[in-house]
């Protein structure tokens, strides 16, 4: 088994930089696949994995601390174990991406239901960059036209 595809969850794969948290607020993508809000960006990561995720909960919805790292160590778990396919597709794409998965409801829920709703938010992720280089390669054709 290779690095990449090991099932675990090393301190590379986790975005710890803060200028590029920031980047991803103010320069990066989302959506929402209810519970979670992803918010992405294709960056160069200084690792050797394809993606590098940070996993929020708000102090706001859960005080204490107890909950918000039980909600954490239920969505990093969820990642790690599902983790394997979305990097091959981002290396199918030669891509490197940074993404925060953000919880947004109020009150706990299952872990067999935010599996299933993780899972198609990480699978959007490469068709979200897909739709977007497309966008770009439209606007650029658009803007060399108009050139001549």
């Amino acid at each position: 088994m290779t690095k990449a595809n090991r099932l675990t969850f090393e301190k590379a794969e986790r975005l710890t930089h803060k200028i590029l948290i920031e980047k991803l607020f103010s320069e990066g993508n989302g959506f929402i696949c209810y519970p979670f809000r992803i918010v992405w960006k294709e960056t160069q990561l200084h690792s050797t994995y394809p993606a590098q995720v940070a996993i929020t909960v708000s102090k706001r919805n859960f005080k204490r601390a107890v909950t918000r790292n039980l909600l954490k160590r239920r969505i990093r778990e969820i990642y790690r174990l599902h983790k394997i396919s979305f990097y091959n597709e981002l290396k199918e794409r030669n891509i490197q991406i940074a993404f925060m998965v953000i919880y947004l409801p109020k009150n706990i829920m299952k872990t067999n239901e935010m599996e299933s709703k993780l899972i198609k938010g990480i699978q959007r992720i490469p068709l979200e960059y897909d739709k977007l280089s497309e966008k770009f390669k439209k606007d650029d054709s658009i803007h060399h036209d108009s050139a001549n």
